[in-house]
């Protein structure tokens, strides 16, 4: 049987915890995202009056509606890429590190 080392050990838990803090932060961003569509497709189909609303003599309340949409997808992308570039890949460097030490 293999032994391990006290340190492996530790590694292995720091590498569990960093994998389940990625899937819990891209999950929930996509959850958001999927969320906001969806209700955004359902209000298309079953109640379209509602978008229909006019808010100018040009515009519908359904366009500035989707544009908040996609302006809802590039800050999602945006908070996860200040996460991974601030907390994840310091905690990734962190894990490689003390795994080539030993």
């Amino acid at each position: 049987m293999e032994t391990r080392k006290p340190s492996a050990k530790m590694d292995e838990e720091k590498f569990k915890k960093l994998v389940a803090s990625k899937w819990k932060a891209s999950l929930t961003l996509a959850a958001i995202m999927m969320a906001t569509y969806f209700g955004f497709i359902l209000v298309l189909a079953y109640a379209p009056h509602l978008l229909a609303v006019k808010i100018g003599e040009h515009m519908t309340l359904g366009i500035p509606v989707g544009i908040m949409i996609i302006v809802l997808a590039f800050v999602l992308t945006g908070i996860y890429v200040f996460w991974a570039n601030s907390s994840y890949d310091k905690s990734v460097t962190d894990v490689l590190k003390s795994m080539r030490r030993r």
